[in-house]
């Protein structure tokens, strides 16, 4: 199999891998943890893109991890990287039955499932639907110089951005599983013809397709938002956080594009426009109060995120409420995305109750 290299800093195909393997078919399982722990974190964010789910990546990681230590035996090093490939091709394949078994293969935001609201959320969250979910940036650690390939056409940077990761959920499994082995791995396409179990001519096929889905919804190849100074855009941010926590409405409307978006997955209504925004906003917390809300610094999919803990009604705790992704676009605010589901405070590490 001509798999990839392996990452650097990890076990390749020499001594050290084979003393491993050797033990770990001889049943020791600290030899396998220690063969395949290194890759966890980018297996992770592998399963992550195929299924848009923090929580089912994790899973799926697992299972990946059990199926390899029960079939080690079957696992012929015959190439450098094929360890690696060898995971891969598990983890792919465990996405791509968890996919089949779905009722629906992509998991959404609300702004993919209706217009724009035009008065306040009339029910209840919608529990039925497949809602994408955020990556915390904690869990990239140690993967930016090592997962992608030479012949990626995505950075991680981009690969990993809440606009990629929602568009990619509407290619077909296969198409998704070809687009993000090949154009975000870098795989070339022999070695994804032989993870997917396919000819090449016809994950080639998959591939064209998936990048004609993308061009329709990236014209310019990819998302495209004016990137902010590092000064600037800890200044924005400073300005957001204030705006929220004393709750500044016009402070707040300052900030935002005139075309900027808020969703707030589980509900489904998501508003466009700085009016509207603001006049929801302003239904939530208490203009010219203390504010109902305390930020804390989350990075999410490479991009600014905050944690948000609202404080209950019968005491001094502060409780978890969402997790909002920022869309920066120049010195304003393109899109905030909330993900208003407590237990994703977990994955993020991040307490459930602030107390002071």
């Amino acid at each position: 199999m001509p798999f990839l290299k392996p990452a650097a800093g990890k076990p390749g195909d020499g001594p050290e891998q084979r003393t491993l393997l050797d033990a770990a078919r001889r049943g020791h399982h600290d030899a396998f943890q220690r063969l395949a722990e290194p890759y966890r974190r980018e297996l992770q964010l592998h399963c992550y893109r195929m299924l848009g789910s923090f929580h089912d990546a994790e899973d799926l990681v697992q299972e990946t991890l059990l199926r390899a230590w029960r079939g080690l035996g079957a696992f012929e090093p015959r190439s450098p990287g094929s360890f690696r490939g060898w995971l891969y091709r598990i983890a792919t394949n465990a996405c791509l039955n968890a996919l089949a078994g779905r009722g629906r293969a992509s998991r959404v935001l609300p702004e993919e499932l209706s217009p724009p609201a035009d008065r306040m959320p009339q029910a209840g969250p919608a529990t039925d639907v497949p809602w994408l979910e955020p990556f915390p940036d904690t869990a990239l650690a140690g993967i930016a110089d090592t997962a992608p390939g030479p012949d990626s056409r995505y950075e991680l940077r981009e690969a990993v951005r809440l606009a990629f990761i929602a568009a990619i959920q509407h290619l077909p499994p296969r198409q998704r599983a070809a687009l993000l082995l090949q154009d975000v791995m870098g795989w070339s396409a022999v070695e994804t013809a032989e993870l997917l179990g396919r000819t090449v001519a016809s994950v080639n096929s998959a591939l064209q397709r998936a990048r004609a889905t993308l061009a329709k919804r990236f014209p310019a190849g990819r998302p495209r938002t004016r990137p902010v100074p590092a000064i600037r855009q800890r200044a924005l941010l400073a300005s957001y956080v204030r705006a929220w926590e004393g709750a500044d409405l016009d402070g707040f409307a300052a900030l935002l594009r005139e075309d900027s978006t808020l969703s707030m997955p589980p509900w489904r209504e998501w508003y466009r426009g700085a009016e509207a925004i603001v006049a929801f906003c302003g239904w939530t917390v208490r203009p010219g109060g203390s504010g109902a809300f305390r930020l804390v610094p989350a990075g999410a999919n490479r991009q600014p995120a905050y944690a948000f803990y609202r404080r209950g009604p019968d005491g001094p705790e502060w409780r978890a409420h969402s997790i909002q992704v920022l869309t920066l676009d120049g010195d304003a605010i393109a899109a905030m995305t909330s993900f208003v589901t407590p237990r994703l405070f977990g994955p993020f590490g991040l307490p459930d109750v602030l107390t002071g």
